[in-house]
């Protein structure tokens, strides 16, 4: 019986997902197959149907989108500069 992996990526995870969706396995056998490898918490049977569309409509990558709007934090050399000015 295998052992669990229990340090894994969400890009290993979805690496997986286009590997064993490019080879004809359907989404419900994919999420069976994570659960049971990478713990039920790697990738739920919603986001594992959501990555097979995805991969089913010619996405080849498995990393994050870039993201509209503002960014999460806004830390760089020149606010850090000019907070140090301000100071």
């Amino acid at each position: 019986m295998a052992t669990p992996i229990k340090e894994w990526s969400k890009l290993e995870v979805r690496a997986v997902v286009r590997f064993l969706f490019s080879k004809g396995t359907k989404p419900s056998e994919i999420h069976k197959q994570i659960a049971k490898t990478y713990g039920e918490g790697a990738m739920s049977r919603s986001r594992v149907y959501q990555w097979c569309t995805w991969f089913g409509e010619g996405r080849t990558s498995v990393g994050d989108e870039p993201k509209s709007g503002r960014p999460k934090i806004s830390t760089n050399e020149e606010n850090t500069t000019r907070v140090d000015e301000l100071i």
